[in-house]
C-alpha cells in the first residue's frame, strides 16, 4: 500500500517517473493538459491520477 507521501510527487520526480523533461512537464501542467495542482508555486501530482492520464492520453513527440 502507498503512503500519500508516496503517491504525490514533485515535478522533479514526475520527471524521472515518466523519462519526461521538466521544461515539457512544466508546459503541460501550465496548459492543462496535465492532471496537477498548484500548491504555491510548486506543482504535485498524483500518482494515480498521472497513470491514468498515461494510460488515455497520447504524449507530445
Amino acid at each position: 500500500m502507498m503512503t500519500s507521501s508516496e503517491n504525490i510527487l514533485t515535478i522533479e520526480e514526475l520527471s524521472i517517473y515518466l523519462k519526461i523533461s521538466v521544461s515539457t512537464l512544466y508546459k503541460l501542467a501550465r496548459e492543462g493538459k496535465l492532471p496537477a495542482k498548484k500548491v504555491g508555486r510548486h506543482w504535485r501530482f498524483h500518482k494515480r491520477a498521472i497513470d491514468q492520464w498515461m494510460a488515455t492520453e497520447r504524449l507530445p513527440l
